[in-house]
C-alpha cells in the first residue's frame, strides 16, 4: 500500500506499571535492563505491539510473561510519545496499570528480567520517562478507587482490617481516621467477617475478612462519604 507511504514510520510499545501489596506496603514491579541503550538500569516492565495485537493484548503478554499470572486487573492510563523519549528511536509507548497481590509474585517473578518489588514511596529512578509513567498510574489509581472498589484487586482473598487500612493510606499517602473508618466500614455490611485470625502481629490477632462484592457495588456512594478528601496529585 502506498498511500501512506510519504509519512514517518514509527515504534509502538507497552509499559505496564505493576503495583502490588504485601499486606503493609504498596510496592511497584520494576526489572533491570536487559540490552542498551541504559543497560542493567531499573525500568518498568514493557515490549513493542506486534503486528497482529492490540496494544492491550501486548500488555497482557508482557505482564504474563513477566509474573506468569493471567486475568490480572488491568487498566489504560496515558499515552508518552515525546519525540526523544528513546535514544534508541522513534518509540510511543501506551501505558497500562496492573494491580495485584504481590505475594502471588514471590516464587513465579522471571528471574531472566531481574525483576523487583520496591516500596512506592521510595524506588530507584527509572529510564527514560518511566517515572513519569509511575506518577501518571498512581494519580490514575487514586481517581478510579476513589469510584470503584479495584483496590480489593491487591488484597488476598481474606484480609483484616489493618491492612485495608494500610493499603488505603498507601494509595492515597494520607493518614485516616482509624476509629471513625473500622466503626464505619464494620457497619456497613461490605465486608464478611470469618472465623479465623491472623496472630502474626500480636497474640490477640486480627480477624480476616472476605469482600461482599454486590453489597460494594450498592454501597459504593456511601463509602465515599466517610473516606477523607484524598490528595489526587
Amino acid at each position: 500500500m502506498t498511500l501512506y507511504q510519504d509519512y514517518p514510520k514509527f515504534l509502538l510499545a507497552v509499559d505496564c506499571i505493576i503495583f502490588g501489596f504485601n499486606g503493609e506496603h504498596l510496592e511497584v514491579l520494576l526489572v533491570k535492563r536487559g540490552f542498551e541503550p541504559e543497560i542493567n538500569k531499573w525500568s518498568l516492565m514493557g515490549g513493542f505491539v506486534r503486528e497482529n495485537e492490540r496494544p492491550e493484548q501486548a500488555a497482557d503478554r508482557v505482564l504474563q510473561q513477566l509474573t506468569g499470572l493471567n486475568d490480572v486487573y488491568m487498566e489504560l492510563c496515558g499515552a508518552f510519545g515525546e519525540p526523544n523519549r528513546d535514544y534508541a528511536g522513534r518509540v510511543v509507548s501506551i501505558c497500562y496499570f496492573a494491580l495485584i497481590d504481590s505475594k502471588k509474585t514471590q516464587e513465579i517473578v522471571s528471574e531472566k528480567y531481574e525483576a523487583q518489588w520496591f516500596p512506592i514511596s521510595e524506588f530507584p529512578e527509572l529510564i527514560f520517562d518511566h517515572n513519569e509513567m509511575v506518577s501518571k498510574a498512581r494519580r490514575s489509581l487514586r481517581m478510579k478507587a476513589a469510584l470503584y472498589p479495584i483496590l480489593f484487586e491487591l488484597l488476598p482473598e481474606k484480609f483484616t482490617i489493618p491492612q485495608i487500612i494500610a493499603l488505603y493510606e498507601g494509595v492515597y499517602d494520607t493518614a485516616l481516621d482509624k476509629r471513625n473508618f473500622i466503626r464505619k466500614l464494620s457497619t456497613s455490611g461490605l465486608l464478611n467477617k470469618t472465623s479465623e485470625k491472623d496472630k502474626s502481629g500480636s497474640k490477640k490477632g486480627a480477624f480476616y475478612y472476605t469482600l461482599n462484592t454486590e453489597v460494594y457495588k450498592e454501597k459504593i456512594m456511601t463509602f465515599l462519604q466517610y473516606l477523607p478528601s484524598w490528595n489526587m496529585d
